[in-house]
């Protein structure tokens, strides 16, 4: 990774009984984003072994400003955000990471 890389951690609440639907959008989701955004270096998706309402997102991507900026205004990115109403409990908490180089530990 570049020194401007960046990991983001998105964590979604699913509605209950909407994890399966949740899971099947955001996998449908990754496999765009990752085939077509090119400054997206791989999602990870996650699931909480005891609440399986929770889902964490582990995006690696080559800078911040790619992110939040072109990424978000994509149209799959917005026509996700139209119809996640149906199984999301809310808007997700995204936070962002930089790796800490190992000489640096």
């Amino acid at each position: 990774m570049n020194n401007d890389a960046i990991t983001v951690l998105v964590r979604y609440r699913t509605l209950a009984g909407q994890e399966s639907r949740a899971a099947r959008e955001l996998t449908a989701l990754i496999a765009t984003v990752t085939a077509i955004e090119t400054a997206c270096l791989g999602i990870t998706m996650l699931q909480d072994a005891a609440d399986p309402t929770a889902i964490l997102l582990i995006e690696h991507w080559s800078d911040r400003e790619t992110f939040v900026g072109p990424h978000l205004q994509q149209p799959h990115i917005q026509a996700f955000m139209q119809q996640a109403g149906a199984f999301l409990a809310g808007p997700p908490e995204i936070t962002f990471w930089h790796r800490v180089p190992a000489n640096a530990r």
